[in-house]
């Protein structure tokens, strides 16, 4: 995943996505990288529209969203009754100071 990392992050600032740049990247950051993993994803990317591939992407999303919306609901009620659980042990330990 941090290869690809490395790529989007070169597109963002609008440098050209190579080798050289993908290893400084990786190795800025610590990570230890395989050259071969780095070729091929460079060769990977050769000729690729990177922006009308992340437009693409969202547009399969939301329409695999649109085709399951029981999924998303069910996301959802999950990250409520997350929220909810942390509120009440948030609770729990400020009652604990004073009790």
């Amino acid at each position: 995943m941090e290869y690809i990392y490395s790529a989007m992050l070169l597109h963002k600032a609008g440098k050209e996505i190579n080798e050289a740049n993908i290893k400084k990247i990786l190795e800025s950051a610590g990570i230890k990288f395989e050259e071969a993993r780095v070729k091929a994803l460079v060769s990977a990317l050769d000729g690729v529209n990177i922006d009308q591939a992340i437009k693409e992407a969202a547009v399969q999303q939301i329409a695999v969203a649109a085709q399951h919306p029981e999924k998303a609901e069910k996301k959802e009620e999950k990250k409520a009754e997350d929220e909810e659980k942390k509120a009440e042990e948030a609770s729990a330990g400020l009652g604990s100071l004073f009790g």
